[in-house]
């Protein structure tokens, strides 16, 4: 990790210390990669709730990513603009926009998911299969305690 700003060593064996650098790490390749298509880390997210779980309003998509009403609204500007998604009246309220991925939007969304997972390789590609399987069990733990 030649990038890896200095630390003292009792420093760099802390688990916190290495989860965070390896966060850097990944978050860079993924954001690289996903650049390469014209899409950023947000709007990734945005697109691939979209595709899951569309049409959706807007509100709700907000809630489930956690992110700010208004940041929202922007991505899904950007994301209609590039036609990757449509926004239409919801049909159970016609005061909310529901979001729908378009054909180009999962085309896109194929591609995107192609480079995240070739980014998320290199970024474990020092572990085994096994290995790679057991550090996201591990870390599936540590973010959600209880689960699994």
């Amino acid at each position: 990790m030649a990038d890896t700003p200095y630390a003292p060593s009792r420093i760099r064996v802390l688990p916190s210390w290495l989860l965070g650098r390896a966060a850097a790490r990944g978050h860079r390749l993924v954001a690289d990669a996903l650049a390469a298509e014209g899409m950023r880390m947000m709007h990734h997210a945005v697109l691939s709730a979209v595709a899951e779980s569309g049409p959706v309003s807007q509100a709700d998509l907000g809630r489930t990513l956690g992110i700010d009403p208004k940041d929202m609204v922007a991505v899904v500007n950007d994301l209609q603009k590039d036609g990757l998604v449509t926004r239409s009246p919801d049909a159970r309220d016609r005061r909310k926009n529901a979001v729908e991925i378009s054909a180009e939007g999962r085309r896109r969304l194929r591609r995107t998911q192609k480079l995240g997972d070739e980014a998320n390789a290199e970024l474990t590609a020092a572990l085994t299969s096994d290995e790679r399987a057991q550090l996201v069990a591990l870390l599936t733990r540590i973010v959600r305690p209880g689960a699994g």
